[in-house]
């Protein structure tokens, strides 16, 4: 190996490890109250012809990002909860061993939130290039380009399956000098190695964009939970850490009536008649033990709203 290929050998490696590091996850919005959110597939309108599956690659990088933010409690995408109940399905056939570590049904989380949408536009810029290096998988293209991608993002109810909220995001990214791509033909499924593409700076750009959005929605969405428990003077919610509630955080506990149209058997509102309201005390991961701040009448099956 002679000189220029050694130092060339350090400075990739050396580039590859500043691209692919990652911010520290995010610690929970602790009193955010966070929703369960899962990612639906995108479309890809957007013709697309490179190495990546635009729309799969978008996926997995909106999943992550969701959950480094911290103020959602991300389910997996579509395909790997179809997976999961595919092998609840299995243990219960009587052909897999069974035991304390086997898949159990009834316990998946429901999304209350899905986020989808549309890939609608991307371009990869031109580029004069000067000469191109390549070894181990990867080519440092001298030249400079620019990506754009755009894409439309709808967060839905999946109680009522309306689009509760939308955006158009853009993201670009721009190289000069040295350009990062991949000899290989197919994206597997690392993150990490598509963050650090052109495209995938593109990409991870117009996600923050729409994270971002996803985080502003949160104060406009109903949160709620259910008393699950009265006892010795104490009020049990099924809501907790992984929701977000943080001690000393006040409740108001009711009746929740849900007003529908006759004809369409649409959502039209929420009548909410509280009937007292608590305080948590004792904050766990999915359930929150709480004192009684006012009312008497407070029974297992209200409803619970900040």
């Amino acid at each position: 190996m002679n000189n220029f290929t050694s130092r060339l050998l350090f400075f990739t490696v050396a580039l590859a490890v500043t691209l692919h590091g990652e911010a520290p996850a995010n610690a929970p919005a602790a009193g955010g109250l966070r929703y369960t959110i899962t990612v639906i597939k995108f479309e890809n309108h957007s013709h697309y012809a490179g190495p990546f599956a635009l729309d799969d690659c978008w996926g997995a990088v909106l999943t992550d990002s969701l959950q480094q933010s911290g103020h959602f409690i991300v389910l997996g995408e579509a395909e790997m909860r179809t997976a999961a109940i595919a092998e609840q399905d299995f243990a219960r056939g009587g052909r897999a061993a069974t035991g304390d570590k086997s898949p159990s049904t009834g316990v998946m989380a429901p999304a209350q939130l899905l986020v989808k949408g549309e890939i609608t536009h991307f371009q990869d810029g031109t580029e004069s290039k000067s000469g191109t290096v390549g070894f181990g998988g990867v080519n440092l293209g001298l030249s400079g380009s620019t990506s754009e991608v755009n894409a439309v993002v709808y967060i839905v109810d999946s109680s009522t399956g309306q689009v509760v909220a939308s955006k158009q995001v853009t993201g670009v990214a721009k190289t000069s000098g040295i350009k990062v791509g991949l000899a290989n033909s197919k994206w597997n499924g690392d993150v990490g190695q598509v963050k650090s593409t052109n495209v995938g700076k593109a990409i991870s750009a117009a996600i923050n964009e729409a994270v971002v959005f996803c985080i502003s929605q949160i104060p406009n969405l109903h949160w709620s939970g259910d008393v699950i428990l009265v006892k010795d003077n104490k009020v049990y919610i099924n809501r907790g850490q992984r929701e977000g509630v943080a001690v000393g955080q006040l409740f108001k506990v009711g009746i929740a009536e849900t007003l529908r149209d006759p004809g369409t058997g649409e959502v039209l509102d929420v009548n909410f008649t509280q009937m007292g309201q608590i305080r948590a005390e004792e904050v766990k991961e999915k359930i929150t033990i709480c004192s009684v701040i006012s009312g008497d009448k407070i029974d297992k099956g209200m409803n619970v709203s900040p």
